[in-house]
C-alpha cells in the first residue's frame, strides 16, 4: 500500500509522469487501428448479430428443466426443421430460451413437441411466442432520439461548467469513440445485440463522462493560471493533470469493473441467469473503454485544440526561452515553487 501511495504522490508533484499529452500521434493512431480493425471485422463477419428484437423470429422458453446444455434445444429444433439456425440460451437456472426463424404454426407445434421431449418436461412448462422486428426498431428509434439529446445536454451542460466549449467538444468527440469502439467489438465478436446491450451502450455514456470531468476539471485548475506558471507549457500542465487523477481514473474504473464483472461472470456466466449477460457485458467493456478513452483521447484532444490559441503560444514561448536560460525543469521544483519560479 506504501509503494501504491508513493507512486500516486509521485505522479501529484509530478516527479513521476506518463506522457498522455507528448505522445498523442500514437495514442491516437492506436485508437483509430483498433477501430477499424474492429469495424473491419464486423464487416467481414457479415455486420452485426442483432437479437430476434431487432431481426423478428419465433422464441420458445422451456422451464423445469434439469439439463440445461444449449445443444439440446437447437439439436431439438433442427430435427424438425433442418434449414432453420437455433440459438439456445440459459436464462436462468432451470429456464432455457430457444430462439429461430420465424415458424410456421404447425412448425412451431412441432418444435414445441420435441423441446418437451428433448428437455423431458411436461407441455405446459414449454411456451411459444413471436417477436416482431417493429420492436426493436421502436427501441432503436427511442435510443437514438435519447442519445441526441443527451448529447445536446452534454455538450451545453459541460461549455458552460467548464467554461470553454474545447472543452466540452473533447468531451463529446470521446463519448462518441466510446460508444462506436463499444459497438464495434460487439460486432467483432459476434455479441448478440439486444435491447439490453442498447441500454448498456447509453448507460456507459453517463460512466464514461464522469470520469471525463474528473480529469477535466483538474484540467481547468492546472490551467486557469496559465500566466503565472513559468515552470510547465500548456500541454505539461495538461499532461499532469491527467497524471495526478491518474490514480482516481484507475480506482475508480476498478470499483466500477468489479460488480459489473460479477454480473457477468458470477451471475451469467456461472448462475445461468443469461437476461443479465448482454447489459452488463456492455457496460464492463464501456468503462474499460470509457477509462482509456479520457486518458488517451478526450485530455490530448482538449490540448490540441488550445494549442493554436495566440495566449497558449505566448505562454509556451515564454516558458521555453526561461527553461532554456535557466534550465530549470518542472521535475526540479514542488507546486508550491510554481508561481514564484
Amino acid at each position: 500500500m506504501s509503494s501504491i501511495a508513493e507512486w500516486g504522490n509521485k505522479l501529484y508533484t509530478g516527479k513521476k509522469s506518463y506522457p498522455f499529452i507528448q505522445k498523442w500521434r500514437l495514442w491516437f493512431s492506436i485508437a483509430a487501428i483498433v477501430l477499424l480493425v474492429a469495424v473491419g471485422i464486423t464487416v467481414a463477419r457479415g455486420g452485426f448479430n442483432f437479437g430476434i428484437e431487432f431481426r423478428g423470429g419465433s422464441e420458445f422458453t422451456v422451464s423445469s428443466v434439469q439439463n440445461t446444455d444449449p445443444t439440446v434445444g437447437e439439436q431439438a429444433v433442427t430435427d424438425v426443421v433442418a434449414e432453420v439456425e437455433a440459438t439456445a440460451t440459459n436464462i436462468a437456472p432451470g429456464t432455457m430460451r430457444v430462439q429461430t426463424e420465424e415458424l410456421t404454426d404447425d412448425q412451431t407445434l412441432e418444435v414445441a413437441s420435441n423441446l418437451q421431449e428433448a428437455y423431458q418436461v411436461s407441455a405446459n412448462d414449454v411456451t411459444s411466442s413471436f417477436v416482431g422486428p417493429t420492436w426493436g426498431e421502436a427501441i432503436s428509434q427511442q435510443m437514438l432520439i435519447g442519445l441526441v439529446i443527451f448529447i445536446v445536454l452534454v455538450t451545453v451542460l459541460m461549455a458552460i461548467y467548464f467554461r470553454t466549449w474545447k472543452m466540452s467538444l473533447a468531451a463529446v468527440l470521446g463519448l462518441f469513440y466510446v460508444v462506436a469502439l463499444t459497438v464495434g467489438i460487439y460486432g467483432a465478436t459476434g455479441f448478440e445485440v439486444t435491447p439490453a446491450a442498447i441500454i448498456g451502450f447509453l448507460t456507459i455514456l453517463s460512466y464514461s463522462l464522469y470520469d471525463t470531468v474528473v480529469v477535466f476539471d483538474k484540467i481547468r485548475e492546472n490551467t486557469a493560471n496559465m500566466d503565472e506558471n513559468t515552470v510547465r507549457t500548456f500541454r505539461e500542465m495538461v499532461n499532469l493533470a491527467v497524471n495526478q487523477t491518474l490514480v482516481r481514473s484507475i480506482t475508480t474504473s476498478i470499483v466500477g469493473i468489479l460488480p459489473v464483472g460479477s454480473i457477468l461472470f458470477i451471475g451469467a456466466g456461472l448462475l445461468g441467469a443469461g437476461t443479465l449477460r448482454d447489459i452488463s457485458l456492455s457496460i464492463f467493456v464501456g468503462i474499460i473503454v470509457g477509462t482509456l478513452a479520457t486518458l488517451f483521447i478526450q485530455a490530448p484532444l482538449y490540448a490540441l485544440l488550445r494549442g493554436g490559441e495566440d495566449k497558449v503560444k505566448n505562454h509556451d514561448r515564454r516558458v521555453l526561452n526561461l527553461r532554456e536560460e535557466t534550465g530549470l525543469r518542472p521535475e526540479d521544483v514542488t507546486e508550491e515553487q510554481i508561481t514564484t519560479a
